[in-house]
């Protein structure tokens, strides 16, 4: 029975017309067969395709740095040099045949074409410009035209930013490549990366990126025009023309086609064009070429000796070197190989461990190393001529230890993008050295470290590329359609920040969005808007969640400016601003609650102004009191006058700034301001509840808000008597509750009983002794209680006798001086020991307050009498207040002139004092015969 005759096919068309998948399904159709592809990526995609339909044992793929060849595999998937055409199978073929016209890789292609052969069938899957050539050399071959599925058209030029989703754009230059995927993470959010450079598993990782649709935008070099299969839209050129190794040139019209050709997938159509404003553009010749699929026809391929001899050195590169001998062949030109194996013949070093042919043999496999780090014709052939130093002698093979020591001084993962390609395709290198047999003494052990080294700097290679190239937040907010961007997950951590849809977009501290601060600021647009978008819902609810809140949970305290300001839940709502009056100070919402739309403003600030209301109405109970009082009819007008007057200062003002409001108050109607709650001290007046801690918080508060200025910071509550503290003045002391003694303070009410106790000691007399435990209980320095004395009108003195008499009758000196003494005699002295007296209700509660910070200190007169302590008396002189002025009487006193002398060194006399005449009065009053006689005055 005669032989069956093998079919020799050549399907033959541009891009995008499934040759491919036609081959793979006749081979799987087949009980054996093998596919020669041009790209180790595009081998690996299609041997895991043949591995889902036919199982992993019946599966191999051999490439230069990978072999999988499981002992019954019939299916090979291979690139086009290590197809092993030794072995016999059904069906073969070969895709991507064109490239027999490449200078590089030309041979071959060719070889394959003419030699390589299925016992069944044989396809030969190329581009239509293969027609003539086929014709020539494959007379028998059948010649099968397969259409575009899609239409491919030209869109003109485009401005980056005017890009489509879904789109490639193609340079021919790393440098180019790196500033579009650059100018693409900020406009757009990024951009995979496809580079010949870079390793299979990091193409594979970038390209499924972009088919994933995580970006929309890939960045490649012409590496994209060769067998990937993307879904891509349109494809751009950043330009026309590349450098081929020896000079730079415009791009062919059929490698124009075969990029273009990426664009559109199965039955959709796709466009090509170029970047507007980088100078390149189509002719109208090659645009009608690319879109008619009408290229110039190959008449030519690149052939060299398959099987050369091996005699010696020179025999063999001669063989190389030899020209076809049939029609449409082309010598290859000189190729990296053939270039190493010339330098390799001039060393010395290399010739000396060449005796035989088989080290011929041997040294042109070692020259056949590819240049993976493209390193060059020189750098590479020294790398080889070290090799051969280990396999052209001794036990020829790579010493374990140097290749494990190659490998681990690769074995780092630092670096950025062209550090960690360069350790990839030097790892690649060694790679390709394990896949040879009987180049190493464990070469499958080795295979696998060099292999998962490779995989360990693909992938931080990947993250590399993907943190320099592509911001997945900025990609992820654009990429979503504007109709359900809004319902993207939106989640708050713990730590405030705010993750919308697993990106990190910020933190949002109460109601206020903070850009993540490591965002560009040409993303922090788009950081805001995808903010103010997708956290509308929930802001809302937290508005409403603050109307109903609880009142324990607002709080007063200081901004970051130190101003008085509402929180809720240690969140700043608003500040307190000036209002109409002290007790009405205004609500003021901070920026972020102020953006709030319409109901949830206004419910954050009805609830901040309620519950101000509300704390107001409980701790300021001292100034409402007053104002009540001022409102009542059967009050004498002049008490309601003082309670006005008082409430206006927080409720605690200087006897001295009342003064004219307390001279013409009626005695009769004090008992009503009494009994209103205000107390009559001999330095300050002040309503009883007005001390209380909380008081002086809102105090300081209101102060501040209408003052338009920081809150001051107050003491803490317990404290009586502060020494290392420092009011920035005295209405600032006054409205916490204390009064300045010397360098000390003191709480105003117990400032007041130290006073009272003086006046209580002193009776009728102006000379006394007093104990002051109930002072230094306080904590108060002698220094500071001078001061405090001094204030209420008392000095220190000497010990008084037991008895002192002024003599009635003296006559006055002169009419000042009998004015003078009637002055030292103040109003407020008469009233001092009836109303420095607290009403009942206050000097419980001031008792009660003053006895916090000193639980175990007693006042003297309630100690035990069985611990009764010998007193120590100090002694003081009353001598009076002055007689407050009103203020257009408190003129500056005028600095004495004094005139020049006319006689320089003789002193001037002084003029005598003109005598008053004496003057008629009354008689003076015990008292003030009393203190005339203190004063040393004859009257």
């Amino acid at each position: 029975m005669p032989p069956v005759r093998s079919a020799l096919t050549a399907i033959l068309g541009p891009t995008n017309t499934g040759k491919t998948h036609l081959a793979v399904e006749r081979m799987c159709a087949h009980s054996s067969g093998m596919i020669g592809f041009p790209l180790r990526l595009l081998a690996r995609e299609i041997y895991d395709r043949v591995v889902a339909m036919k199982g992993e044992q019946n599966v191999a793929l051999i490439t230069g740095e990978e072999r999988i060849e499981p002992p019954q595999a019939r299916w090979y998937c291979c690139t086009v040099e290590s197809m092993p055409i030794q072995k016999e199978f059904a069906f073969v073929a070969i895709d991507e045949a064109q490239l027999g016209a490449d200078p590089e890789r030309g041979h071959i292609f060719t070889d394959r074409i003419l030699h390589a052969r299925g016992r069944e069938e044989t396809m030969i899957l190329g581009s239509e410009s293969l027609r003539p050539i086929i014709r020539a050399l494959l007379p028998d071959a059948e010649i099968i035209s397969r259409p575009r599925f899609s239409t491919l058209s030209y869109a003109g030029a485009k401005k980056l930013s005017r890009l489509p989703k879904r789109s490639a754009i193609v340079a021919f230059s790393i440098e180019q490549v790196y500033a579009v995927a650059e100018t693409l993470r900020r406009m757009r959010g990024g951009a995979a990366v496809v580079m010949g450079a870079l390793s299979p598993r990091t193409r594979n990782a970038q390209v499924a990126m972009f088919q994933s649709g995580e970006v929309d935008y890939l960045v490649a070099t012409d590496a994209i025009g060769m067998g990937l299969n993307l879904d891509v839209a349109h494809v751009a050129f950043v330009g026309l023309s590349k450098f081929d190794g020896s000079r730079r040139r415009r791009l062919t019209v059929a490698e124009m086609a075969q990029i273009a050709g990426r664009a559109g997938r199965h039955q959709r159509d796709g466009t090509f064009g170029t970047l507007a404003g980088e100078g390149s553009e189509f002719t109208p010749e090659e645009v009608l070429a690319i879109e008619g699929h009408s290229f110039p026809r190959l008449d030519w391929l690149y052939w060299r000796e398959a099987k050369p001899r091996f005699n010696d050195i020179a025999t063999l590169i001669a063989d190389l070197e030899k020209k076809p001998h049939r029609p449409g062949l082309l010598p290859a030109p000189k190729v990296i190989d053939l270039l190493v194996l010339k330098r390799l013949a001039e060393m010395p070093d290399v010739n000396a461990l060449i005796r035989h042919q088989v080290d011929v043999a041997r040294l042109w496999e070692v020259a056949c190393l590819p240049d993976f780090r493209q390193m060059g014709e020189e750098h590479h052939s020294r790398f080889v001529a070290s090799l051969w130093q280990y396999l052209g002698q001794n036990d020829r093979v790579i010493p374990q230890g140097v290749y494990a020591s190659e490998l681990a001084r690769l074995d780092n993962i630092q670096g950025d993008v062209d550090t960690l390609s360069a350790r990839i395709a030097a790892v690649r290198t060694w790679t390709y050295i394990a896949h040879r047999s009987d180049w190493l003494t464990n070469p499958p052990a080795m295979a696998e470290r060099a292999r998962a080294l490779e995989e360990k700097l693909s992938d931080a290679l990947h993250d590399a590329l993907r943190q320099r190239f592509v911001d997945k937040r900025t990609s992820m907010l654009l990429r979503k359609n504007a109709t359900d961007v809004g319902l993207l997950p939106v989640e708050i951590k713990a730590d405030t920040h705010v993750l919308v849809d697993g990106e990190d977009i910020g933190t949002l501290r109460g109601f206020a969005f903070r850009v993540d601060p490591a965002a560009k600021a040409s993303d922090r647009k788009l950081l805001l808007a995808a903010a103010e978008r997708h956290l509308t819902a929930y802001l809302r609810q937290k508005a409403k969640d603050v109307s109903m809140a609880e009142d324990s949970e607002f709080s007063l305290a200081a901004d970051g400016e130190g101003k008085p300001a509402i929180f809720w839940q240690g969140e700043i709502l608003g500040a307190l601003t000036k209002g109409r009056t002290l007790m009405q100070p205004a609500f003021t919402p901070v920026k972020a609650v102020s953006g709030l739309e319409g109901d949830a403003l206004r419910e954050i600030t009805t609830r901040a102004e309620s519950w101000i209301a509300t704390q107001l109405a409980k701790s300021m109970g001292g100034i409402i009191g007053l104002l009540e009082l001022a409102q009542q009819a059967d009050v004498d007008g002049n008490v309601r006058a003082l309670a006005v007057r008082l409430a206006d200062e927080g409720g605690i003002a200087g006897r001295h700034y009342l003064a004219d409001a307390i001279a013409a108050l009626p005695k009769e109607a004090r008992g009503a301001a009494r009994k209103g709650g205000i107390v009559f001290g001999a330095l300050d007046i002040y309503h009883h509840n007005a001390l209380k801690p909380a008081a002086a918080k809102w105090r300081a508060a209101l102060f501040a808000a209408r003052d338009n200025r920081a809150m001051p910071e107050l003491p803490p509550e317990s404290a009586v008597h502060l020494k290392a503290w420092n009011f920035a003045s005295a209405s600032e002391a006054r409205n916490a509750g204390y009064r300045r003694i010397g360098d000390e303070y003191v709480r105003i009410d117990l400032a007041e009983r130290v006073i009272k106790k003086a006046h209580e000691a002193r009776g009728q007399g102006n000379l006394f002794g007093m104990d002051m435990a109930f002072a230094t209980s306080l904590g108060i320095s002698e220094n500071g209680l001078k001061a405090l004395m001094r204030d209420a009108g008392f000095r220190p003195a000497e010990k008084a006798p037991e008895r002192q008499l002024v003599e009635a009758g003296a006559e006055t000196e002169t009419e000042t001086e009998t004015e003078a003494v009637s002055d030292i005699i103040p109003e407020a002295v008469e009233v001092l020991a009836e109303e420095t007296v607290l009403t009942p209700e206050a000097e419980v509660a001031d008792i009660n307050v003053a006895a916090e910070p000193e639980a175990s200190t007693q006042e003297p007169d309630a100690a035990p009498a069985a611990e009764a302590q010998a007193i120590t008396l100090t002694h003081w002189r009353w001598v009076g207040l002055p007689k407050p002025r009103p203020p257009e009487q408190r003129q500056p006193r005028a600095k004495p002139q004094h005139q020049k002398s006319q006689t320089k060194g003789k002193p001037q006399a002084k003029p005598e004092r003109a005598p008053v005449a004496a003057k008629q009065s009354a008689p003076l009053s015990s008292l003030a015969l009393q203190l005339a006689a203190l004063k040393g005055l004859k009257l």
